[in-house]
This record gives C-alpha cells, sequence and structure tokens, in this order.
C-alpha cells in the first residue's frame, strides 16, 4: 500500500494522458465519422466508393499494426516532407500518433453509426422541412441532425466504449500514458502485478463513469423521440 501511496500521484498523471488521449481521438472519430457517413450517402459514386473503402479496410486492421504504422511510417513521412522542403527533421509526438491511429481506426466504426442513424429517419421529415420553406442546410440542421443525434447515441456509446479500451496499446510506442507508467513502475518495484491491477480498476472506473453518463443522455434523448411522435 506504501508503494501505491507514493506513486499514486504518477499513476494520476498516467490516467489523465489515457483520458486525454480517449477524449481526442473521440473528436478525430467523430469528424472522419461524419465525412465517411456524408461519402457512403452522397450520389456521386466517387463518394461513395472512397467511404466504402475507407471504412472497408481500416476495419479490418489490428489497432495495434495501425499504430506502429502511423508512428514509424509517419515519422519517415513527415521527415520526407520536411526534408523537400529544406526543413530539419522532427519526432512524432507519440500521443500525437496515438490519436490520429486510434481517430482513423473508429471513425471507420461510426462512419456506419451515423449512415444508419441518418438512414433510420423518416424521410417525411425533410420533405416537410422543405415544403415549409427551409433551406436545404436549415432542414440539415434543424430537422435532420438533432433526430440523426438521436438514434446515433446507442452506437456511439459503444464506440466510446471501445475506443477507452483501445487507448491501452498506445503504451507500446512510448507514450507516458496510465499503462506505460504502471508498467514502469512495476518493473521497477518488481510489482508489476500490484500495479497492472490499479490499471484495470481505472479503466473500469472510466467505463462505469461513461456508462452512468451514457445511459442518463440515451433516456434524455428517448424521451425527445417520445416527445417528437
Amino acid at each position: 500500500m506504501g508503494d501505491l501511496l507514493r506513486y499514486a500521484p504518477i499513476l494520476l498523471t498516467g490516467a489523465f494522458v489515457t483520458v486525454a488521449l480517449a477524449l481526442a481521438s473521440l473528436a478525430l472519430a467523430t469528424l472522419l465519422g461524419a465525412l465517411g457517413a456524408a461519402g457512403k450517402l452522397a450520389r456521386r459514386p466517387l463518394w461513395r466508393r472512397l467511404a466504402m473503402a475507407y471504412t472497408t479496410l481500416v476495419r479490418g486492421v489490428p489497432d495495434i499494426v495501425l499504430m506502429l504504422l502511423v508512428y514509424f511510417g509517419g515519422q519517415r513521412l513527415l521527415n520526407a516532407l520536411l526534408a523537400a522542403v529544406g526543413a530539419g527533421a522532427v519526432d512524432l509526438p507519440p500521443f500525437l500518433a496515438g490519436v490520429i491511429s486510434i481517430g482513423f481506426l473508429y471513425g471507420a466504426y461510426l462512419t456506419e453509426t451515423f449512415r444508419g442513424a441518418y438512414l433510420a429517419v423518416p424521410r417525411g421529415q425533410a420533405d416537410a422541412g422543405r415544403a415549409l420553406g427551409l433551406h436545404p442546410v436549415a432542414v440539415l440542421w434543424a430537422v435532420m441532425l438533432p433526430q440523426v443525434v438521436r438514434f446515433a447515441l446507442p452506437g456511439y456509446a459503444n464506440v466510446w466504449q471501445v475506443l477507452v479500451k483501445s487507448t491501452a496499446v498506445v503504451s507500446v510506442i512510448g507514450l507516458e500514458d496510465l499503462v506505460g507508467r504502471a508498467n514502469d513502475v512495476g518493473k521497477t518495484l518488481r510489482e508489476p502485478f500490484l500495479f497492472l491491477l490499479v490499471v484495470l480498476a481505472v479503466y473500469l472506473l472510466i467505463t462505469w463513469v461513461s456508462t452512468l453518463a451514457l445511459e442518463r443522455l440515451e433516456r434524455r434523448a428517448a424521451r425527445g423521440i417520445a416527445h417528437a411522435r
């Protein structure tokens, strides 16, 4: 217990890094998911094919493989581009590499979540908005988007829960997140099992708090759908 208390600040800092990584990755995944869903729903075949290629290929790649490709391959690509313009080499931060890889991966899953939510909205809703003389942008923003959010929320919550657990693999590229710090401390003190139990407890706490918050949002969204009907 004394070792846990002594190293608690280090583990707490790692936990903050993990949460920040998860939130930043979710923001990127949300953006890519929205763009991917728009591509799949587009009238132009080129956009549909690009979105299909994105979701099909990315969902077939393990997260750790994608992360290593982004970290090491992205490092070489970035330095090659900088060398082409006469700039010096830089290091790709592990945090940024983790955000890009996790966000890129789960953006593919959110593409299908947002696409399904959009298709779940009755087509008559958009027709009614246009019949009232609303601009297409206003129809999308004021009529369609609130309902898409309601239908997408359960799937969005599931993706978040899985995404949080995927942050554990970022320690393989040197990020000092919760797993990386706990692993280092555990090896130093020759107590890896104890500190990995702490990691387990922290991840369970994050998912438990997330479950409570997301279930509350889903209940509010369900009441909104019921009132709309």
